[in-house]
């Protein structure tokens, strides 16, 4: 007599069901895939790993015999020690982005957590944080979009990491306009004092990891960062899906 199936292998016949009658679409090209993104796709545009700044994650056009940070790192450093940035905020990768942020396709973000994962693992000499944060949303924009973009990468990129993720570690206290509204001069006086740590005794002395979605001027995640070092980070390091180059 065959053995009954398990109740385990039962509770999964309806996800592989649906699998198979209603196939997943690539965000990009629409072809049928396992994944959110399709293997072409991401080899296409998420696979590459050029050189950038260990600092600010811009590009570097020459890396060899170079110090491996950019002349603007090494001229104003800022508060943050390293990104990791898995790709560029350019064509098509952006839509994957607004795809999530505006129309709430929160299945995209543990792929995006896969993707700095990857970025993460090509640079086998960086220190791995103590503890994940993500970029805390104002309130009222929390609640006109129901979600905070940078948690749900967050919390698959510290189960990836084996780190604990810290939701609630920092606050937004001021419900600032979004940095892509401002003026790229004003952007750094739009978050001034903009955040605030609420619990300093877990991030005295530790290696603090900041997740966002895209780091457009550095600015808001700079901010951060000094925040964190005023309560005795002893290292921050930036964790996004996408740089948005100088030109932009």
């Amino acid at each position: 007599m065959p053995a009954c199936p398990s109740l385990p292998s039962l509770r999964h016949w309806p996800r592989a069901l649906l699998r198979v009658l209603m196939p997943s679409l690539c965000a990009l090209c629409g072809s049928s895939c396992d994944d959110v993104v399709c293997d072409a796709c991401r080899a296409a545009y998420a696979a590459a790993r050029p050189a950038r700044c260990a600092q600010c994650a811009n590009p570097l056009h020459e890396l060899a015999g170079g110090p491996g940070i950019c002349g603007t790192c090494l001229r104003d450093p800022p508060a943050f020690d390293a990104t990791v940035a898995a790709v560029d905020y350019a064509i098509p990768l952006d839509q994957l982005v607004l795809q999530l942020k505006f129309g709430a396709r929160l299945v995209l973000a543990p792929w995006f957590a896969r993707q700095i994962r990857d970025a993460v693992l090509a640079r086998p000499a960086l220190p791995l944080p103590d503890l994940l944060c993500p970029v805390p949303l104002g309130p009222g924009r929390l609640v006109e979009r129901g979600f905070n973009q940078a948690l749900e990468i967050a919390r698959p990129l510290a189960a990836a990491l084996g780190v604990a993720c810290h939701p609630a570690l920092a606050q937004r206290t001021l419900d600032t306009p979004a940095q892509s509204g401002v003026t790229p001069g004003a952007r750094a006086r739009n978050v001034r004092d903009a955040f605030a740590v609420i619990d300093p005794d877990l991030v005295e002395g530790r290696h603090v990891g900041l997740v966002d979605d895209v780091m457009t001027s550095g600015h808001t995640l700079g901010e951060l960062a000094a925040t964190f070092k005023r309560f005795g980070a002893a290292r921050v390091t930036n964790f996004v899906f996408a740089r948005t180059p100088p030109h932009l």
